[in-house]
């Protein structure tokens, strides 16, 4: 049982950081989702979203910084 909480505190923990992430994202006007390269098609009945360049740019910032706190912790 310990070991799922654990998880479950590490996991809120990663849910608060993203969440911290979006929210300086929103303050420093950076537009994730309305980026060029995100495909947004509307009609009728429905919509599709698919934030394409924005989810590699997140992808490549969360490379980064893994990297860097592998590093870190391998020293």
């Amino acid at each position: 049982m310990e070991t799922i909480a654990r998880y479950l505190m590490f996991a809120g923990i990663a849910l608060f950081l993203i969440g911290v992430g979006v929210y300086l994202a929103s303050k420093f006007g950076i537009p994730l989702g309305r980026l060029p390269g995100d495909i947004r098609m509307e009609g009728e009945n429905g919509s599709f979203y698919f934030p394409v360049t924005s989810s590699i740019l997140v992808s490549v910032i969360l490379t980064i910084l893994m990297n860097i706190v592998s590093r870190f912790l391998n020293k």
